[in-house]
């Protein structure tokens, strides 16, 4: 997302927030939300996908909506009125082509009108069909769980991709020359998807409360953070949205403080170490230790001040509208261990995981009637959950390798201090040694996180292992 989409952000929000009252409020910021589904979403090689994709997000909306709720919710007139802002936005979009010059909403010309019928008539059949087996078998929920994941796993390998965009340019009768696994970037799909499995998850352990279709839908595709997170809570955000608000001359303050904070961070600080850090291509042209080192760091800090900022900005923007997004970084890189670190580093991101991936999973282990050692039973939970993590970033070697490096440090980690614990007790509290291993665990786990950083940084692990050959002089 760049400046003028960031800035054009802050501007609704602010106005939503100025000059509109709590009962119409959630319609404002759900139509704002619709359209930037549609506007944010970057520039396609594939004709009318820019529009395509941000139509599927919308319908995955609805459907999980459809699913989650009580039979004949949608009769209730603020899902009618929820229902009509998204079909009313989506259809003037499509219809947008034949009045004005060009696209404004979306970065190409919308499909014409007969191709939207259609999407529309096949996605409202799917629709029906999946709200019908849903009043008469559980499974649907795990189908429509596995649909995410599948739609999650093709995207971010880069050879499905690749093969997705060779089969849709085929029968769309075009050039197959040119595909590339970056033509299908569905944006903001990895928060949707995770937002939208921790509902149907929740609704399966009834701990999901009822939502009107504003409600949810508003939560889903929340336009401050659609692009980057933090990866809120329905509940927790549908309850900000209900809640009486009025946008005072404090709040304007804190959130303006918030939102410089995040622009300076990203658009100054992040954007300038990106000149100088780590990548494919300096990865190679790199001779020195001393350079590979000031490389490795300008990139630590700069995906730092980069996600930071735009949380930052995130949140302060939520602020305007009365909505409290989660914070998502708590000074990470000053934490003496890695268990902290992760405990303040894309903290949303850490806390969906350890609900529904590591918990769960312990629990399953612990009540099995194989009797594991509790040590193995750390090592499969903690390399497995940061191997999700990595794949969530991008099913390729890097990336697991990345998941690897820490989910095994982790486990060391946590073995080293239970080891401590047990046969120095006291030397925590020692006043003399306290300042020392402070300072040392700080320096020890940035460094640990900087050079876990190679692999995330980079697209091949041969050019990982010439950058830690560089790092350390081989």
């Amino acid at each position: 997302m760049g400046l003028l989409q960031t800035g054009a952000s802050i501007l609704t929000a602010l106005l939503i927030g100025a000059l509109t009252r709590s009962n119409w409020r959630i319609y404002l910021l759900l139509a704002c939300s619709v359209l930037a589904v549609y506007w944010f979403q970057p520039l396609l090689p594939l004709r009318s996908f820019d529009f395509w994709l941000p139509s599927l997000s919308l319908a995955l909306v609805i459907l999980t909506w459809l699913i989650t709720s009580q039979p004949g919710a949608w009769r209730l007139p603020q899902n009618i009125i929820g229902l009509s802002i998204l079909l009313g936005l989506v259809t003037f979009i499509d219809l947008s082509r034949y009045f004005l010059p060009d696209p404004v909403l979306t970065a190409t010309t919308p499909p014409p009108f007969i191709q939207y019928i259609i999407f529309a008539l096949l996605v409202g059949l799917t629709l029906f069909v999946f709200t019908w087996i849903s009043r008469r078998s559980p499974w649907a929920i795990w189908i429509s769980i596995l649909l995410l994941i599948l739609i999650l796993i093709a995207l971010k390998n880069p050879e499905l991709s690749l093969q997705a965009s060779i089969f849709l340019r085929t029968l769309a009768k075009r050039s197959i020359e040119n595909a590339s696994f970056t033509d299908l970037r569905w944006l903001g799909f990895s928060y949707l998807a995770f937002r939208l499995i921790h509902v149907l998850r929740d609704r399966q352990t009834a701990r999901l409360p009822e939502l009107s279709l504003p409600e949810f839908a508003t939560y889903v595709v929340f336009f401050p953070a659609l692009v980057a997170g933090p990866i809120d809570r329905a509940e927790r955000f549908a309850q900000d949205l209900r809640n009486e608000f009025t946008l005072s001359q404090d709040a304007v303050l804190l959130a303006g403080q918030r939102i410089f904070l995040g622009l300076f961070k990203k658009f100054v600080i992040a954007d300038a170490l990106a000149l100088i850090a780590l990548n494919d291509a300096l990865a190679t042209q790199v001779r020195t230790t001393g350079w590979m080192w000031i490389i490795v760091y300008a990139y630590a800090f700069q995906i730092y001040f980069d996600f930071s900022g735009y949380t930052d900005i995130a949140i302060g923007t939520a602020q305007l509208v009365g909505i409290k997004l989660p914070e998502n970084f708590a000074a990470p890189y000053t934490k003496p261990n890695l268990t902290q670190f992760w405990n303040n580093w894309h903290m949303t991101l850490t806390q969906w995981f350890r609900s529904y991936f590591f918990n769960p999973f312990n629990r399953w282990m612990r009540g099995s009637k194989k009797n594991i050692p509790a040590w193995t039973m750390i090592l499969i939970g903690q390399v497995g959950t940061m191997l999700l993590i990595g794949l969530w970033h991008g099913i390729t070697l890097n990336f697991i390798f990345w998941g690897l490096w820490h989910g095994l440090g982790l486990f060391l980690q946590n073995r080293w201090s239970d080891f401590v614990r047990r046969r120095y007790p006291d030397v925590g509290q020692n006043p003399r040694l306290q300042p020392v291993l402070q300072i040392g665990g700080i320096l020890l786990t940035f460094h640990f996180v900087a050079l876990g950083w190679v692999f995330f940084a980079l697209s091949d692990p041969t050019l990982s292992g010439l950058v830690f050959r560089k790092l350390f002089g081989m």
